[in-house]
């Protein structure tokens, strides 16, 4: 009986364990089906984790790149701001959006912004990363290209600062040539009346009319021309090259030096004169024999982008070129 207990006992016990198992095998489907559940939602979870990873790397690696911006920014010069603005107006009236510049652009509207503030300006806005490029009429220091972090450095033309007076001034009569003495004295003030040039000429006092102090064409002055010598006080100074030629040519007895290219655009409106015997010219300019000259010049901080790197090319290729030329500057070629 004991066995028989035993052997009962072992089959209630089987049959309890297969009952068990039976209850088993359902809760394990269940498990499993709930398993089968959990790893879909976490292959979904670990799917969008990845998406939304490779976005954030994507978002990363185009910050890092610098993301497409459609607006190019200049400032600086003033004699180089009319310049890049004609420019920049030829290449939005060919393309008018980036995609028609390059098909791997978006076709986002091309803006070009231009700034006037002197050469000093140029470099303050690259380095305070106001502006990708800086416009500058004058050649970059060595402590400015110590400041800006891998100066890049795009000549574009030449230009040269022309004595000019008005035409009507009796100078003319008298002789068409200035010796370098003879301009440090006219603009120090040691030569106050055109009398003191030339005892036929009338004493009438002499009008001189610079660019002010923060332009690049006053420091080019000072460095080819007045040496240790300073600018007198009560000199005119004039905001802008234009607005330079336009006192001279307002006040009969007023002499000036003038921007090469505003002088060709104001021809027979003011009359150039001759430095130490040689004629601002371009053959002139170029072989380096008239001495105050200076380059025009284009800087950026860093590698150019996209979109700056396309223009640039436009401003060294053929458009740019001409226009250069035609506003009455020097074109260098690209190196």
């Amino acid at each position: 009986m004991a066995l028989s207990c035993t052997l009962l006992a072992a089959s209630l016990t089987f049959a309890g364990c297969q009952n068990a198992a039976e209850e088993t095998t359902a809760a394990e489907t269940t498990v499993s089906e709930t398993t089968a559940e959990s790893t879909e939602a976490e292959t979904e979870t670990e799917a969008e984790t990845t998406a939304e990873e490779s976005a954030e790397e994507t978002e990363a690696a185009a910050a890092e790149a610098g993301a497409f911006d459609g607006q190019l920014d200049f400032a600086g010069s003033s004699t180089l701001a009319p310049v890049v603005s004609q420019i920049g107006e030829s290449f939005i009236a060919e393309f008018g959006t980036w995609d028609k510049v390059d098909a791997s652009f978006p076709a986002d509207e091309i803006k070009i912004n231009v700034v006037s503030g002197g050469s000093g300006q140029g470099v303050k806005a690259v380095l305070d990363k106001t502006s990708e490029f800086g416009m500058l009429a004058r050649g970059v220091k060595d402590e400015e290209k110590e400041q800006i972090a891998d100066m890049q450095e795009f000549q574009i033309g030449i230009d040269a600062l022309t004595l000019a007076v008005n035409p009507n001034n009796p100078i003319t009569e008298v002789k068409d040539n200035l010796t370098k003495d003879e301009i440090v004295k006219i603009f120090s003030g040691e030569y106050a009346n055109w009398s003191d040039l030339d005892p036929s000429l009338p004493e009438k006092e002499i009008v001189v009319i610079t660019r002010d102090i923060s332009g690049g064409a006053h420091e080019v002055f000072q460095e080819k021309i007045m040496g240790d010598a300073q600018v007198k006080p009560e000199a005119i100074q004039a905001a802008s090259m234009g607005a330079l030629v336009q006192k001279i040519i307002d006040n009969e007895y007023a002499i000036g030096y003038a921007s090469f290219g505003v002088v060709n655009q104001n021809e027979g409106k003011v009359t150039p004169l001759k430095v130490d015997g040689v004629e601002a010219t371009e053959e002139n300019i170029i072989s380096g024999d008239y001495i105050i000259q200076r380059p025009l010049i284009l800087i950026a901080s860093g590698e150019l982008s996209a979109e700056n790197q396309a223009f640039m090319e436009y401003v060294q290729g053929e458009t740019g070129a001409s226009i250069i030329t035609e506003l009455g500057f020097i074109v260098t070629a690209a190196e």
